[in-house]
């Protein structure tokens, strides 16, 4: 009777760590991976036909929703640079060169540059909202990658975000975190990410690789950002 307890406990003890294995490490690789893209349980996993667990499910497909959405938006992505503040950032919002990022992370001598994908490119200043502190540049390209705008009445406390800069004038050299919008206000959305300076001026993304806002660091050293209503009305939309 107690060899068959033990054995019974073991089997239980097995069983959870081999589930534990599969979800934490085997399935994120699974659906990550192209070679598995084919194979009828993966699609049936995307399209949440097999549910593991619904909290771990609703992680798995967050955490995997970001990741293709970093592929989405990292060419809408722009690098400034300047010999006042270093690197900053900024986002194309429209296909024919229009960039926002924010007030303080350019000089107002206009004495900066703008990179794409690595590339030096043509600017001028439209715009600078002192009051909102946001700035609108017109970078000399065409037929551009834009990114769609959340709807600020549905970002919400708790909402899982992510920003995404790059580290260096040269390509493909991309800083992406992660966190959840901690506070909210008419002016700002605080979130629970801490970061470089790199990433001032720069977008904050939903998990869908909407815009939420432009980056900042706030008071408490947290990533806060000016929501994207601000720059909706920068724009005239």
């Amino acid at each position: 009777m107690i060899k068959f307890i033990f054995t019974t406990i073991w089997a239980f003890i097995v069983g959870v760590l081999g589930a534990l294995v599969f979800v934490v490490f085997l399935l994120p690789y699974l659906l990550t991976d192209s070679s598995f893209e084919n194979f009828q349980f993966v699609k049936d996993f995307k399209e949440g036909k097999i549910v593991v667990n619904q909290k771990e499910s609703i992680y798995i497909q967050e955490n995997f929703a970001i990741e293709e959405a970093i592929k989405r938006v990292d060419t809408s992505v722009v690098t400034i640079q300047s010999s006042a503040f270093g690197l900053r950032s900024g986002l194309i919002v429209t296909s024919d060169g229009l960039v926002v990022t924010l007030a303080n992370a350019i000089p107002l001598n206009g004495n900066f540059k703008v990179f794409l994908e690595g590339e030096s490119v043509a600017f001028t200043v439209v715009k600078v909202d002192s009051k909102n502190n946001l700035a609108l540049l017109k970078i000399d390209k065409n037929n551009l990658q834009t990114v769609g705008f959340a709807n600020i009445d549905k970002v919400r406390l708790g909402q899982k975000v992510f920003l995404l800069a790059s580290m260096s004038t040269a390509q493909d050299n991309w800083i992406a975190n992660e966190g959840i919008i901690r506070k909210m206000n008419e002016n700002s959305i605080q979130t629970s990410i801490t970061e470089s300076k790199v990433v001032v001026g720069g977008p904050l993304f939903n998990a869908s690789g909407e815009l939420v806002g432009l980056n900042f660091i706030d008071a408490e050293g947290k990533i806060s950002a000016i929501p994207i209503n601000k720059i909706q009305s920068l724009l005239g939309l």
